[in-house]
Formats: structure tokens, sequence, C-alpha cells
């Protein structure tokens, strides 16, 4: 449960672990990331807002993970595991990564087979209280941790053999043999028994990410800094948690979606966007009590004390689009059973904190299911400016009341420094005119602006701490390639001193 609660009048700042400095091409779960929870314990900040922390796959984004449960191998601290065991693991003499950017293929060349070599060290090796806490680990996961293991062995041996055939779609529903995409019994006890090792190396890199992941959120915690973290909507189609439920998702007989996910065209996008996730068999999900969703949400409280509901809107209605579409102009509203899930989960794990992503178009049904579970709503500042949004006053933060969580901008958003900049003239002048004069830094304006507010929680951008501009950018919707590279320069406490984020909350009543 959280601390803080998101009642009373705090902030914190966003910032994935994949964009932390460090040695190995990736932010990760060591050094970096106790040094940045000592820089927000020092600013006087009290949440780290995070991305899903799944294992990565189409484009390298969190939100496309291959898994609803898992963690991200590649966040492991290599040296901190290395140091640990007293390993003899290679890992002198890394090849020279761009310190600002992270180049995911280039990491994973390197990373991995060490994070395996590792792991096999770790099975030869480990006895004693390692071994029960491994033994331990596994055997409170098992509802899918085997399944994951299994799915993820599974993917490098039918990947590999799509790679040699270019051009080849290496999902499981298409390119895997079907007696093991359809989970016939006994293609599960042969590709077991066959995978075994391999399936053994994905359970211990799984039970070190945790094993770290839980002593850095300690650290946190005894720092006064809580986690908050992200939970997607919908899930990847190539995951294992598709494959291990297929029955949960609208597929069809070949295991090929029926529908898929997105949202309808707008000002933004003239043909919608097209997700491509699977929509939830919801009749299957409710007469099982919602089990997948309890463990799911239950997996994210134990990690982090705050939970992101990305999407809310969907929790009232999804968009559901034919999965043979090219865009999401054909789509329909169907009601998804919110009210139902959402009792379950309370039921179940209890009045936890949660914020619900509710921006896009919303409707009175979506407000009023997030004000019947009492889930704060976001604003996005840049958004009050947006000639584009319809509600562009109920972003304005003279409007804000206490129970919102306000953000300057989001990893979807461009940064403040890149937006005012993308203005017209007419917008930057009446950003001006809002703010009563002139701007010397426009990024550290609107951070003034949201911690003036009245909402209890405010929650800044790292890269809007820095007054860095869209070459830091992180993600940019609906396009492939440059996403989630950015990288934190290790000098950042000297670039933006945490002395000026501390007085900033003192002197907005937030610390």
């Amino acid at each position: 449960m959280s601390i803080m609660t998101l009642k009373t009048r705090a902030s914190g700042i966003l910032l994935h672990p994949t964009s932390l400095p460090s040695q190995h091409g990736i932010g990760d779960l060591g050094h970096s990331a106790y040094r940045f929870v000592d820089y927000l314990h020092q600013a006087k900040q009290h949440y780290w807002q995070i991305l899903p922390l799944g294992p990565t796959g189409y484009g390298n984004s969190p939100y496309a993970s291959v898994s609803a449960f898992a963690g991200n191998p590649l966040l492991i601290d290599l040296d901190g595991w290395n140091a640990e065991t007293g390993s003899k693991a290679r890992l002198e003499n890394p090849p020279v990564f761009d310190s600002d950017s992270v180049d995911f293929d280039q990491v994973c060349q390197w990373k991995l087979p060490r994070l395996k070599a590792l792991a096999a060290e770790f099975l030869s090796c480990e006895a004693g209280k390692s071994l029960l806490d491994f033994q331990d680990f596994c055997q409170r996961n098992q509802s899918w941790l085997e399944d994951f293991a299994l799915f993820s062995s599974l993917k490098q041996h039918f990947d590999f053999q799509a790679s040699q055939e270019p051009g080849t779609n290496s999902s499981w529903n298409v390119y895997w043999d079907r007696d093991i995409a359809h989970r016939e019994p006994q293609a599960i006890a042969r590709w077991t028994q066959r995978l075994s090792h391999e399936i053994e190396i994905e359970k211990v890199l799984q039970f070190i990410f945790h094993k770290q992941w839980n002593a850095l959120r300690d650290y946190a915690t005894s720092r006064g800094i809580e986690f908050i973290g992200d939970v997607p909507i919908f899930v990847a189609m190539d995951s294992s948690d598709v494959w291990a439920s297929p029955s949960s998702f609208l597929l069809d007989r070949e295991l090929q979606p029926t529908v898929v996910a997105g949202v309808p065209p707008d000002y933004f996008s003239e043909t919608g966007q097209l997700w491509g996730n699977p929509l939830y068999n919801w009749d299957v999900m409710q007469n099982d009590q919602f089990t997948w969703w309890v463990g799911r949400m239950k997996q994210a409280f134990e990690q982090v004390s705050i939970v992101r509901l990305d999407h809310f809107r969907g929790f009232e209605s999804c968009w559901s689009i034919p999965a043979t579409d090219k865009d999401a102009v054909r789509g329909e509203w169907v009601k998804s059973p919110g009210d139902r899930l959402l009792a379950t989960i309370r039921q179940a794990i209890g009045d936890a904190s949660i914020i619900a992503e509710d921006l896009g178009v919303i409707t009175p049904e979506v407000e009023g299911l997030r004000i019947r579970y009492g889930f704060p709503g976001m604003r996005i500042l840049q958004f009050a400016f947006d000639e584009n949004e319809t509600r562009s006053e109920y972003f304005l933060p003279h409007n804000y009341d206490a129970e919102t969580v306000a953000y300057t901008g989001t990893h979807d958003n461009e940064t403040v420094k890149g937006w005012f900049a993308n203005q017209p003239q007419r917008v930057r002048d009446r950003v001006l005119q809002y703010m009563g004069g002139n701007s010397t830094c426009i990024s550290w304006d609107f951070i003034i602006l949201a911690m003036l507010s009245k909402a209890n929680t405010v929650i800044i951008p790292m890269q809007d701490v820095l007054g860095l501009g869209n070459e830091s950018r992180l993600n940019r919707p609906a396009t492939l390639g440059g996403n989630w590279q950015w990288r934190l320069r290790p000098s950042y406490a000297v670039d933006s001193p945490s002395e000026r984020l501390a007085k900033l909350v003192q002197e907005t009543d937030r610390d």
C-alpha cells in the first residue's frame, strides 16, 4: 500500500530504468539506479514513475512485452550479480556503447550471452540459501513462470530458425510447429524435455531480476521514495500470456485474432491508430473470476506502491477493429465489464492506489467508472494550450482539483522545450500570456505551473527537469524505429542540481 496514497501534496519524476547511465549500453538496476534514488531524496521528491518492466518484444517497446508478469533481463545489473557470486564470467572489455542512446541490438548481442553464462554458472554451482531462495521463487510464481520460461525458450528456438528465412513472421501463432502452438500435451512434454536447460536459465534470470528489483525497491522505501508502475490494458499477440491462455482472447481456430485493439480516427489521425493487440474474451475471463487480471494486479503491487492503468478508457469500452483491416476506420466500440472487473480486483487486493490514464476521448460513462472507484485522473499541461484539444480548459492548471495527477508531459509527448519550439507564434503568445510575462526556461515555467496547482500529485519527466529538447524524446507514437532509446547523462545531478527541485517543493508545500 502506498505511503503517500496520492492524497497528500507530493511530486516525483518519470524516468524508465533503461534510460539510466551505465557502462553496459542500457540502464539497469545497479549503482546508477541507487544514485538516482539518492537524487530524488535530495530533491525532496516522493515518487519515481517508471514504464512497464516486462521483457520488450516488437520495436523494443515496454508496451509490447512478451509477458505481463516477467521482468526484463536486460535490466539486470551484471556487475552486481557478478560481484555477489564471485563469478568468473567474462565481463571485461565491453564494447564502446553510445552514452546518449540505447542500441538494443548491440546491447542484446553483448549482454544476453553473459547473463545466460551467469545463469548457467548459478545452476551448476549454487547451493545453500541462494538455491533454496530460487526454488521458493519458482514455486511462488509457478502460475506464470512455467509458461513464460517455456515460451521464451521456444521463442528463441523458432526465432533463430526464422532468422534464416528473411522476411518471415516468427510470431508463435504463425511460425511455430502446429502442435506446440496449440499446446498439445505431448508437444508440451516433448519441448519441455528438449529445452530443459534453456527453461531453467530463463527461470534463473527472472529470479535474479526480481531479487535485484526488490532490493532497489526496499532501498527507495528507506529513502522515502515510492515507485509508480504502469499496467498496459492490452498485451502483445506474440506473448506468453496469449499462448498460455488462447481462450481468454478473441482468436479463431487457427489462433489468429479476429479483432484487434486501437483507437478511432480523430484530429491526430484520419485513419485512427491500429495497435494490433488481441482483444480479451471477457465472457471467458468473467467465468474464471478474472483470475488472470487479479494475478496481474497482485504482481504489479508486489513491485510498486502505485499503479497507473494505461488506456483506462478501455475498461469501459474497447475500439474493436477487424483483424484483417489495415487501419482503424471500421472499428466499433464494444463494452468491457469494467465495473465487475474492478470490483473483483478491489475485493482481491484491497483499496490500492491506482491512477487512471483518462486521456483521449473520454465519455461520461468512462468518467463515471473512474469516479466510482476513486481513481485520480491525469492532466497533461501541454494539452491546455493545444489548439486541437477539445478539452483544453480541462487541462489548464487553475482548473485542477486535488484528486489529480498533473504532468508537464509523458513518455509519449514531446519534451516541453521541443513542444514549445514547434508551436505557432499565437500558441506561444497564449502560453506566455497565461504565465504573465516572458520565459527564460519554458520547461521550468511549466514545472512551476504544475507544482503551484491544486493537484495533489505532480510528475515531471526527467527530460523537462533538465530542460532538454526533442532530441531527448522517448517515444513518438505510431512510429517505428528510434523510440525508447534516450539515456540520461551521468552529469544530470550537476546539470540540474537537486537543490533547485527541493526549494520548489518547499515553496509549493509538497514536502
